[in-house]
């Protein structure tokens, strides 16, 4: 039991906050109370700066950490995404490319856990990059039409970079997973049980 002790932490509780703000936020987002609905997603993006921090300064890094942490930002930007597309149509092809992304990486993960007991990749470069261009996209369309702006081709460009990355990064994470599958390097394995691992952030 004590091992388990070690997996309640101030990131690891920063992650739950982070996936109970979700509920919040569409609550506010759909009754139209955009100002509430913002403060949740800065609540959000401030807890994901600080449990990274505080993982690696007060050395609570633990391999549940690092689970929780990417489901937290996977969980909260899909809704806001869905929330954004709810309002603005056009994003819909976009949204469906990013949700089968996750979806299946998210599977993966999960596998690699429960079935392989081994530890999914962390965030690379390429993911990030996916995921700022998705939520530019977002953002500019939003704000395109928030303003009476109609630019079909800007949009059609927005759309296709966007999506063409996150299929690049996709492509990237899959060799990744499949590498794991056949992995025997003891610094792939996993165990929920508590401890930290030297070279992963929360």
């Amino acid at each position: 039991m004590k091992e388990w002790n070690k997996n309640i932490t101030i990131p690891n509780l920063l992650s739950v906050l982070r996936i109970l703000l979700i509920l919040p936020f569409v609550y506010f987002f759909m009754t139209g109370n955009v100002l509430l609905a913002g403060l949740m997603l800065a609540l959000s993006g401030l807890s994901d700066l600080f449990d990274g921090m505080i993982a690696r300064k007060f050395n609570q890094v633990t391999d549940l950490g690092k689970m929780l942490d990417p489901v937290a930002d996977k969980l909260t930007q899909g809704t806001v995404a869905i929330c954004l597309a709810i309002w603005e149509p056009v994003l819909l092809p976009i949204l469906a490319i990013f949700i089968v992304k996750e979806l299946a990486m998210l599977a993966g993960g999960i596998y690699l856990v429960l079935k392989r007991k081994k530890r999914p990749t962390a965030a690379k470069w390429y993911g990030k990059v996916g995921t700022a261009l998705f939520y530019l996209s977002f953002t500019a369309i939003v704000a395109m039409r928030f303003f009476n702006i109609d630019n079909l081709a800007v949009t059609i460009i927005l759309l296709a970079v966007t999506a063409a990355f996150m299929v690049y990064a996709f492509y990237e994470y899959f060799k990744i997973f499949r590498r794991l599958l056949s992995s025997t390097d003891p610094a792939d394995r996993i165990d929920l049980r508590g401890g930290s691992e030297t070279n992963s952030d929360n």
